[in-house]
């Protein structure tokens, strides 16, 4: 999920988004004890009629830092509206404007649905355990381990599927963070210089100094002071591109309404980048002060995640209908070689540059812990070499990330490639399984049941279908970019 947003919409500062994400996945050993289920069956009106967060010492400790609901909806959007929006005119040419134009919606519905569904999933998995709230791989391993034979012995392995998705999905954020910095750094030489001296393999080097350095806080207060700077030179960048957008629009007669069968999945694949904060729905739902007012046909949720897919559907619309099929990864890219759309270039530069650190934190905070207790760091190294361990595991890992920006230097492939591969799974494939798992107890009807197999079935199917189509258009994308650069 992408952490280093487009607005600091409220009060809070990053670090809250930081911890929602951290919270979504589980060390290895987080578990080693399953508790005891306090009821074998749990009726959907006695979920209804409980209260999951149930005060307890240490909530009522933190009950001062509990969220509005305008709070959390603010959180959600914030956690779905990142970089993703600046890709989507790029995935309108994939779509057409009136394939995308309703692409956008009906994904959207569908995420929305997922996520409701993951939702439901924890509250009744809650209450069966007797515990206030689950993250997203807690769902998992918990509707594996209380579901029917032979589901329970891959209880473990269904909680590391979903750790290694939110991490993937994670680690391609940085990737993609990475290479946009560098290809709109590039745009901008090549306005003021008419040239490109150096291509964009010399300014991805010229960068990976200052990313090793800046990367190298540890301190997440001070990497919520420079999100706050992001955040205000995304959100004035926004406007500035939203103006530009608007200005000697072309009919849309001039833009084909649909495009190749063979070019949609690259279109999902983008999508499903965009629509990828599912991983932060759970525990900023747990985080409430009214956790009722999360669900609901006007609730926090449906509210918030409409206004997502309308700024996605709006920015996807104008920007394709203004550049056309020649419009680049990013919007940024597109605009024109005018010095306010260079200042343009650079604000959202540094603005994502600043929130590389906030995504990488996201991993190193799941990595080093794990690697400290598997290897007993603290009993075999001084702190002083458990504190250099650490500094060259955040240089290899910065590293990775570029040479993987590297190895594929086409930001829109990338992001097609992070969001069918990483963000299908966990927006569409996994919540449907896992609702069929946790009501396979339940007592509902045989009708309703059937239903709602079918249902699952279906979006499952779709996510399979996107995922496998997307990664493969995404790759042969690539590997045609490459033979004809």
């Amino acid at each position: 999920m992408e952490l280093g947003t487009i607005l600091q919409f409220s009060g809070h500062s990053s670090t809250s988004d930081q911890e929602y994400i951290i919270n979504a996945m589980e060390s290895e050993d987080s578990y080693a004890n399953f508790p005891t289920p306090l009821n074998d069956s749990v009726s959907d009106e006695s979920i209804e009629a409980t209260n999951i967060n149930q005060p307890n010492t240490e909530k009522a400790e933190k009950k001062q830092h509990k969220t509005s609901n305008c709070e959390t909806m603010m959180h959600l959007i914030k956690g779905n509206m990142g970089t993703g929006i600046l890709a989507m005119p790029e995935a309108f040419s994939n779509a057409g404007i009136l394939v995308g134009s309703l692409g956008i919606p009906i994904m959207g519905l569908i995420c929305i649905h997922c996520m409701h569904i993951l939702v439901a999933c924890s509250r009744r998995l809650s209450k069966k355990i007797g515990c206030q709230s689950l993250n997203y791989s807690r769902v998992a391993l918990y509707a594996f381990k209380y579901g029917p034979e032979p589901l329970p012995k891959f209880a473990r392995i269904a909680r590391k599927t979903v750790n290694v998705f939110l991490l993937l999905t994670q680690f391609g954020f940085c990737c993609v963070y990475y290479l946009f910095v560098a290809t709109n750094i590039q745009k901008v030489v090549c306005d003021w210089a008419d040239r490109d001296p150096i291509g964009i393999y010399g300014y991805l080097v010229i960068i990976l100094p200052f990313m090793v350095i800046f990367n190298f806080i540890k301190s997440l207060r001070t990497l919520a002071v420079v999100s706050t700077i992001a955040n205000i030179l995304q959100s004035l960048g926004i406007c500035i591109i939203f103006y530009n957008l608007f200005q000697n629009l072309p009919s849309t007669s001039s833009r084909p309404l649909s495009m190749p069968l063979s070019t949609l999945p690259l279109y999902f694949g983008t999508a499903m980048y965009a629509f990828e904060g599912i991983g932060i729905v759970l525990p900023i739902e747990n985080e409430m002060k009214t956790p009722k007012a999360f669900g609901g046909w006007t609730g926090v949720l449906n509210t918030g995640m409409v206004i997502v897919a309308s700024v996605y559907t709006a920015m996807g619309f104008f920007g394709f209908l203004k550049f056309g099929s020649s419009v680049e990864g990013s919007i940024t890219l597109s605009l024109p070689v005018k010095p306010l759309y260079d200042v343009v270039r650079i604000m959202f530069s540094i603005a994502i540059f600043l929130s590389y650190a906030l995504q990488f934190y996201v991993p190193m905070q799941f990595i080093w812990p794990y690697i400290q207790k598997k290897g007993k760091l603290s009993e075999r190294l001084s702190s002083k070499q458990e504190q250099m361990l650490e500094y060259v595991l955040r240089i290899g890992l910065v590293t990775i990330t570029f040479g993987l920006a590297a190895a594929i230097p086409k930001l829109d492939l990338f992001i097609s490639l992070v969001g069918a591969l990483a963000s299908s799974s966990l927006a569409l494939v996994i919540p449907p399984m896992l609702e069929i798992i946790v009501y396979m107890d339940s007592s509902m009807s045989t009708i309703r049941w059937i239903l709602i197999i079918i249902k699952n079935s279906l979006i499952t199917l779709f996510g399979l279908i996107g995922f496998m189509t997307g990664t493969y258009a995404s790759i042969n994308s690539i590997r045609v970019a490459f033979q004809n650069p």
